[in-house]
C-alpha cells in the first residue's frame, strides 16, 4: 500500500471538489494502492468558535455581493463537472472547523475516517448545516458508526484540541499553505483539486514501479 495524506478542510470548496475527482479515479481503479489518511488544516484558523455569518464575511473579504455571486457561479460549474453538488442558497454560516477535525481524527481511530469526511462535506455543502455545532457533529458521527454518547463527551472536553492545532501548525511549517494538498508516500506533493486523469496517471505509474 502507498500512503496518501490529504490535507483538507470541510469548509474548503476545492477540497470537496478534489474529493469528487479522487473518488472517480479510485472507483475507476479499484485495485489502487492508496491507504488514505485525512490530515487537519484549518482554512480559517482565526475563525471565532461560534463561526460567522457567511454572507457578511464573504462580502467583506471579496469586496462586494456581486463578486461573491460570481465566485459561487464559477465554483458551482466546476463542482458540477466533478459530479459534486453544492447548494449555496442553504448556507448561512461559516463555522470554526476545529471540532470537525477532531471528529475526523476520532473516526480515523475506528477506520471510519473517509465516511466521516464525506458526511461533513455533505452536511455543509449540500445541506447548508453548521458543522461547528457539537450536536450536529455527534449526529454525523453516529451516522458513520461512532458511539454518540462517547462523541458528545469528547466534544464537551478539550480532548485532542491541542494535538489538532499542533498538526495544523506542523503542516504549515512543512510549506503547506493551501488545501487540498496531497502527499504521496511522504515524498511527492500534489496541490489543488486535480482531475481524475492525473490520479489515473499516478496510479498507473505506481503500479509500474511495483512491478520493478
Amino acid at each position: 500500500m502507498v500512503r496518501l495524506d490529504i490535507f483538507s478542510d470541510p469548509v474548503c470548496p476545492w477540497c470537496y471538489i478534489g474529493k469528487g475527482h479522487l473518488d472517480r479515479a479510485l472507483e475507476a481503479h479499484p485495485d489502487h494502492p492508496f491507504a488514505i489518511e485525512w490530515q487537519p488544516f484549518q482554512l480559517n484558523p482565526d475563525m471565532p468558535p461560534e463561526g460567522v455569518d457567511r454572507a457578511e464575511w464573504l462580502e467583506a473579504r471579496f469586496g462586494s455581493r456581486q463578486k461573491v455571486i460570481d465566485m459561487h457561479v464559477q465554483i458551482e460549474r466546476i463542482a458540477a463537472e466533478a459530479g459534486v453538488t453544492m447548494d449555496f442558497a442553504r448556507m448561512s454560516r461559516i463555522p470554526n472547523t476545529l471540532d470537525a477535525h477532531r471528529m475526523i481524527h476520532w473516526a480515523g481511530l475506528e477506520e471510519k475516517q473517509t465516511p466521516m469526511v464525506a458526511a461533513l462535506f455533505r452536511a455543509y455543502w449540500r445541506e447548508g448545516r453548521d458543522i461547528g455545532q457539537p450536536g450536529l457533529l455527534a449526529e454525523l458521527g453516529e451516522e458513520v458508526g461512532l458511539d454518540r454518547k462517547m462523541t458528545e463527551r469528547l466534544l464537551a472536553s478539550e480532548a485532542d484540541r491541542q494535538m489538532i492545532l499542533d498538526r495544523d501548525r506542523h503542516a504549515r511549517s512543512r510549506g503547506i499553505n493551501a488545501v487540498p494538498t496531497y502527499i504521496i508516500a511522504d515524498r511527492y506533493a500534489v496541490s489543488g483539486a486535480q482531475p481524475p486523469t492525473l490520479w489515473a496517471q499516478v496510479i498507473e505509474e505506481l503500479a509500474e514501479k511495483a512491478k520493478e
